[in-house]
C-alpha cells in the first residue's frame, strides 16, 4: 500500500470519505506526532511521577526525591540526604507502586483506543468483550475456594490474567459461531451475553462465601497496592508486548476507520488487523486487571482527550494515550491514598469520580460521535 493511498485514507477517516474532494475545506491533516507533543507528553509524566513517588504519610521532599532518583541512575552519585529509612519507603513502596499504576494506566488506555479504532466506536472500552467479568469470576473463585494453590501470592493474580482472556476467548466463540461471523457488531453483542452470563456466576459464588466479600470487592473496585516489584515484572513483560503489537498497527487503524471495503481497497487486511489488534487489547487489559483489578473509565477518558486536544488519527492517539493514561492513573492512585488519608479510597472509585463527569461533558457537548 503506498504513503500516498496512506495519506488519502487518514483524509477520509478524518474529513468523511462522503464528501467530495473538490468541496472539501483546505486543511492540514495531523497525522504525524510532533517533537512538541512528544516533549509535552513525557514532561507530564515524568512531573506526575515525581508527585506520585512525593506525596504520601512520609514527606520526603521532591528536591530530595529527584536527587535520589538521579543516583539511582547507573555513573551518578548524588546525596539525596534521605536516610535509609526514607530510602527504603522510596524504592520499596512508592516507586513501585507509581511505576504499576503507570503501566496499568498506559495498558487501559492503549487497549481502550485500540478497541475504538478496531469497532469504530468512541465508546468501546478495555473491558468490552468480556475481560472484566472473566477476571472477576476468575479472581472470586481464587479468593473463596483456592487461595493457596501458587506460592508466593501469584494464585489471584494469575487466576485473573487467565480469566480475562478467557472471558474474550468464550466471546469470540460466541461471536464466531453466529451468520455473520466474528464482525465487530457481533463482538461487541457476544461480548454483552458472556459479561452477563460470568457476573452471574461471579454474584452466585459470592453469595455461597460471604466472609470473602470485602476482598473481593477490593479487587472489583480496583487497587494499585503493592509488595515490591513482583507486580511491576507481573505486568511489565505481556503489557510490553501488547503495546508494541498496537503501536504497531497505529497506522493501519487510520486506514480502517474508513471502513472495511475501502480499507480492502487500499491494500489492508481488514480481518487480520481486527483479530491481531484485538488480541493485543485483550492481553494487555488482562495483565494490567490481574495486578489492579477492574478500574474503569482509563480506557475511555483518555483517547477521548486525546482526541480532543490533537484530533483522532491513531499515529498520534495511541502513543499520547500511553503517556497520559500512565499521568492519569498515576494522579487518581495519589488522590486514591490521600482524599481520605490515613485510609485510602479504592482506585476506581475515583477514576469514577472523574472519568463519569468527563464523559456526561463529553456528550453534551455532542462530541461522543468523535471519529475513531
Amino acid at each position: 500500500m503506498s504513503g500516498t493511498d496512506h495519506e488519502r485514507a487518514e483524509e477520509h477517516a478524518v474529513v468523511g470519505p462522503d464528501v467530495p474532494e473538490q468541496s472539501r475545506p483546505t486543511v492540514v491533516v495531523a497525522t504525524h506526532l510532533t517533537v512538541r507533543q512528544l516533549a509535552t507528553g513525557i514532561a507530564v509524566l515524568v512531573a506526575v511521577i515525581v508527585v506520585g513517588i512525593t506525596v504520601g504519610a512520609v514527606d520526603l521532599g521532591p528536591g530530595a526525591v529527584v536527587l535520589e532518583l538521579l543516583d539511582g541512575i547507573p555513573g551518578m552519585a548524588l546525596d539525596s540526604g534521605l536516610d535509609p529509612a526514607a530510602q527504603n519507603i522510596l524504592w520499596k513502596l512508592r516507586v513501585p507502586r507509581v511505576v504499576l499504576g503507570g503501566l496499568v494506566g498506559a495498558s487501559l488506555a492503549t487497549a481502550g483506543a485500540a478497541y475504538q479504532g478496531v469497532f469504530r466506536n468512541p465508546l468501546a472500552d478495555p473491558y468490552l468483550l468480556g475481560a472484566a467479568s472473566g477476571a472477576g469470576l476468575a479472581a472470586v473463585i481464587s479468593i473463596a475456594w483456592l487461595p493457596d494453590v501458587l506460592p508466593g501470592g501469584l494464585t489471584l493474580p494469575v487466576f485473573a490474567f487467565v480469566g480475562a482472556l478467557l472471558g474474550v476467548g468464550m466471546t469470540w466463540v460466541v461471536a464466531s459461531s453466529t451468520d455473520r461471523g466474528a464482525s465487530p457488531t457481533s463482538l461487541i453483542l457476544a461480548g454483552v451475553a458472556v459479561t452477563y452470563f460470568l457476573t452471574a456466576g461471579t454474584t452466585w459464588i459470592q453469595q455461597r462465601n460471604v466472609e470473602t466479600i470485602q476482598e473481593v470487592y477490593g479487587f472489583i473496585l480496583g487497587q494499585l497496592g503493592t509488595s515490591g516489584w513482583s507486580e511491576v515484572l507481573t505486568l511489565a513483560v505481556p503489557g510490553t508486548i501488547a503495546l508494541a503489537v498496537i503501536l504497531m498497527h497505529r497506522r493501519t487503524l487510520d486506514v480502517l476507520a474508513v471502513g472495511e471495503r475501502e480499507a480492502s481497497s487500499l491494500g489492508v487486511d481488514a480481518v487480520r488487523t481486527r483479530i491481531v489488534v484485538i488480541a493485543a487489547a485483550s492481553l494487555a487489559t488482562a495483565a494490567a486487571v490481574a495486578v489492579s483489578g477492574l478500574i474503569g473509565f482509563v480506557g475511555v477518558v483518555v483517547p477521548h482527550a486525546v482526541r480532543l486536544a490533537i484530533g483522532g488519527s491513531y499515529r498520534l492517539v495511541l502513543p499520547l494515550s500511553i503517556l497520559y493514561g500512565a499521568a492519569f492513573l498515576i494522579i487518581a492512585d495519589v488522590l486514591a491514598r490521600t482524599v481520605v488519608a490515613p485510609a485510602e479510597l479504592p482506585i476506581g472509585v475515583i477514576t469514577a469520580l472523574i472519568g463519569a463527569p468527563f464523559f456526561a461533558w463529553v456528550l453534551r457537548r455532542g462530541r461522543a460521535g468523535i471519529t475513531s
